[in-house]
């Protein structure tokens, strides 16, 4: 089941971190870079996020998170998420298909590293096309995909 996550409480916050940290840790190893910027993020960086997150619940603890900001019809996924004990079980692709169908938007646009063929096969599964690519300041080269 999908649920809207409140962030700006406390403990879901820390279950978001949870799953955020055991899937950017494999991430990590995928891109090979320990110096990864989502693994630096904090329980209250994500308290404090004005974006919206919707996870995947197991037991009643999210397994799979998806990070949304929707604003002008633009719809940007900034985090996809899935805890390692779940992965090959098809929680990013429902968290993906729900926030396709669930907001009206123009565009819909996200960012991965350009090694994280998962995630590109994922997207493009969904209609995304890839549209720039570009090396940040940390170094991880990283390309950007959009579906209209």
């Amino acid at each position: 089941m999908i649920t809207k996550l409140d962030n700006s409480n406390e403990k879901v916050a820390k279950q978001i971190f949870t799953t955020f940290q055991c899937s950017y840790k494999v991430e990590a190893q995928l891109i090979g870079t320990p110096n990864f910027p989502p693994l630096f993020r904090s329980v209250k960086d994500i308290e404090k996020s004005k974006t919206l997150f919707y996870g995947y619940f197991d037991n009643e603890c999210p397994v799979a998170i998806i990070e949304i900001n929707f604003e002008s019809k633009l719809l940007e996924i900034n985090s996809l998420t899935v805890d390692p004990k779940h992965f090959r079980k098809g929680l990013a692709d429902k968290l993906i298909r729900y926030v396709l169908a669930e907001f009206d938007f123009k565009e819909a646009i996200v960012e991965t590293a350009v090694v994280n063929t998962p995630a590109i096969n994922l997207y493009k599964k969904h209609g995304f096309v890839e549209f720039k690519r570009w090396t940040p300041s940390h170094g991880i080269e990283k390309l950007a995909m959009s579906i209209k």
